[in-house]
């Protein structure tokens, strides 16, 4: 078996006493993207969480190109190439396009090309460099969902982790959002999606983990798994 760029083996977290993951094992190839799904409750925020170092793992390992990450500080998980884009994007309301996006290229080298990067971004979402002066808090949701993927552009990630990127948007911005996310993952970038919308993750990713109560209960080629009869009747109802 191949090694992946990130491998997660039997991780397991706690929130107090309550266990919330159980020996939780996957991994990603490098340059492709995977879906994980599951209800809310299911842990998926949790395993993020873990990934960057924001929650501790009581067990297991977390590897990036073989070497342990896990309970690592969060700037030393970034400053390898990995950044989290979490639920509702991660904006600061206050600040304007441009500051939310110079935040985003916060580590020092990072920052020294930042109008490069900045540049690069627009070319992606043309619609931020029309509101590049606006208030962050003051853009539709779509525009803010794409502000907090372009934020975390800027720190030019080799591995790019969504949580829940469609939630709260309109059929039409989830379909943008569907693009944006191709995009990236055209240019080499590594994806990690977790996502609520089954058949929105399904169309992005290569591979998915179906994540319930705290343990992956599936995994294989997305599209095979959109055709599974738990996921059909689990998640999409059918």
């Amino acid at each position: 078996m191949t090694m992946g760029i990130l491998e997660v083996e039997k991780v397991a977290c706690f929130y107090g006493r309550s266990q919330v993951l159980w020996d939780v094992d996957f991994q990603v190839e490098e340059q492709e993207t995977m879906a994980i799904i599951g209800s809310n409750g299911a842990g998926k925020t949790t395993l993020l969480r873990a990934i960057c170092g924001l929650h501790k793992i009581a067990g297991g390992a977390i590897r990036w190109k073989g070497k342990p990450i896990e309970n690592r500080p969060t700037e030393e998980i970034v400053n390898l190439g990995i950044t989290q884009i979490p639920e509702g994007g991660g904006i600061f309301p206050h600040m304007t396009v441009v500051e939310n996006l110079s935040v985003g290229a916060f580590c020092k080298e990072k920052y020294a090309r930042r109008e490069t990067t900045m540049k690069q971004v627009f070319a992606m979402f043309p619609r931020l460099e029309e509101r590049k002066s606006q208030l962050a808090g003051t853009l539709s949701g779509g525009e803010r969902q794409m502000l907090g993927i372009a934020k975390g552009l800027m720190s030019s990630p080799q591995f790019l982790i969504l949580d829940e990127p469609s939630l709260g948007l309109s059929p039409k911005l989830v379909q943008q959002l569907l693009a944006s996310v191709q995009k990236i993952a055209k240019q080499g970038v590594t994806v990690l999606l977790v996502e609520q919308n089954v058949h929105l993750a399904m169309e992005i990713a290569d591979r998915a983990c179906v994540l319930e109560n705290g343990r992956i209960v599936k995994e294989g080629c997305a599209q095979d798994l959109l055709h599974d009869d738990h996921v059909r009747k689990a998640y999409l109802g059918l």
